[in-house]
Formats: structure tokens, C-alpha cells, sequence
């Protein structure tokens, strides 16, 4: 099965499926996908998109981005979602050199999961209720996204490891999330030099400091966002093999 799905416009499209969760089931192969933000979707791209099947696309970017940007066009049969996670935006392009990048980066994910729990708990609830293929996206499918991805692997069992795997697969993004970074402002200089990466050691503080301030990322889930067990159950009953 394929990992990573080609377009020519999209960077950063995943199969999330294939990781084995710690009762011996694994993720389900085309089920659940992970993107950079699918306005960009169109021609022979949009044609490949809709050959997956999907089903429902929950957008996690801010309004403002989606008014400035667009979003995935609309088709028979295909349900929306906009579900903006973040509430403090930032402008990574401006992100200090000076900084630890990825403790910098690790502390806006806290962010998100403090202030985003009633949006962060409906995307679980449509991931739990969905009856076909899945993507959930935001700008660049690195942050918000790989939050979202982060959360729905570790309620499903799936070990740190290979979500921290998951996590740096943007790595391969990066140089054309670059370009269309530099394509999209061109009268602006990328100041941060560690724009569009994805290590892993960014997740894992993110994974950490949940565990520490909560007891576990379950515990967070639980306690702050919201979830029941009931929710956790459909997840796994719907994902997992």
C-alpha cells in the first residue's frame, strides 16, 4: 500500500493507515488521510482526489485563510467540515532564529490543544462517525494537522515511535512547502531558516508535555478535550483491523 499519494499540486498527502496499535490490530489502509490544504486541488489532481473515495474533508485552518485561500471544491456526496483548531496565530515565516525551534514550535502545539478542545473533540467526533475514506488538512498539513494526526493515532493505541515517524514524514515536503511559500509572498524574506520542517523531536516534546501536565495523551483527551470512552471505542471500531 502507498504511504504517500502523488499530486501535482498537493506536498504533503498521506495514508495514515498501516500502523499497528498495541492490541495487534493496525490502521486500516485507506481510511483516514493527512494533507496540506486542498484548495489547490484541480485538473488531473481533483480526478485522483475524488478516486479515493472520500467521503468527508475536515478542514482545520483559520476562516480567514479559507476566505484568502479557498477550500476543497465542493462534489456530490463529499461533506465539509471547518474545524479552525488554532486561536493564536503566528507567523512562522517570522519565527526568531535565535529560538529553540522546535521548543518554540512543541509550545504552540500546547496552545492548540489547550484552546482548541471543543474543535479538536468534533473532529474526533466526525473521524468516529464517518462511514468512508477521510482527510483531515490545514495550510501545509504539518502542525495543526499533524496534532490532529498525533491525537487520533495515540487514542487508537499506536505507539510514540511510530507517531513521531509519521510526524517527520513532512520532511519530504519541505522544499516545495518552501517554494510555495516564497511563490506565495514574494515580496517578503523567509526569515526563519527551519521553515517547513517536521522532526520529530517536535512531537515528541508536544507528546510529552501532554503526558506530564495530564498523566498520559489519553488522560488529556479525556480530561481537557473532552472524550468519552464511547468515542474511543467507535474510533477504533471504525479504524482499526
Amino acid at each position: 500500500m502507498r504511504r504517500h499519494i502523488a499530486f501535482e499540486r498537493l506536498h504533503n498527502f498521506r495514508d495514515l493507515g498501516g500502523y499497528r496499535a498495541q492490541d495487534g490490530r493496525t490502521l486500516r489502509w485507506g481510511r483516514l488521510y493527512r494533507s496540506d490544504a486542498l484548495s489547490k486541488l484541480r485538473g488531473a489532481d481533483w480526478e485522483a482526489f475524488r478516486a479515493l473515495g472520500i467521503r468527508t474533508v475536515i478542514d482545520l485552518r483559520y476562516p480567514w485563510e479559507i476566505e484568502a485561500r479557498g477550500r476543497v471544491p465542493e462534489a456530490d456526496g463529499m461533506a465539509y467540515v471547518n474545524l479552525s483548531v488554532e486561536h493564536r496565530p503566528y507567523d512562522q515565516a517570522e519565527i526568531d532564529p535565535g529560538l529553540d525551534p522546535w521548543r518554540f514550535l512543541a509550545d504552540r502545539y500546547a496552545e492548540v490543544a489547550l484552546d482548541g478542545a471543543e474543535e479538536l473533540r468534533q473532529a474526533l467526533e466526525v473521524i468516529a462517525a464517518g462511514d468512508g475514506p477521510q482527510v483531515f488538512h490545514c495550510a501545509s498539513g504539518k502542525d495543526r494537522t499533524g496534532l490532529l494526526a498525533a491525537l487520533v493515532l495515540s487514542l487508537l493505541g499506536v505507539g510514540v515511535d511510530d507517531i513521531a515517524e509519521d510526524f517527520a514524514l513532512t520532511e519530504r515536503a519541505t522544499e516545495r512547502l518552501i517554494a510555495d511559500w516564497k511563490a506565495a509572498h514574494p515580496g517578503r524574506t523567509l526569515t526563519w531558516p527551519g521553515y517547513g520542517r517536521a522532526p520529530e523531536e517536535i512531537i515528541r516534546l508536544f507528546l510529552s508535555d501532554l503526558a506530564e501536565t495530564y498523566g498520559s495523551v489519553r488522560d488529556y483527551a479525556v480530561k481537557h478535550v473532552g472524550v468519552d470512552e464511547a468515542l474511543i471505542d467507535r474510533l477504533r471500531d471504525r479504524l482499526l483491523d
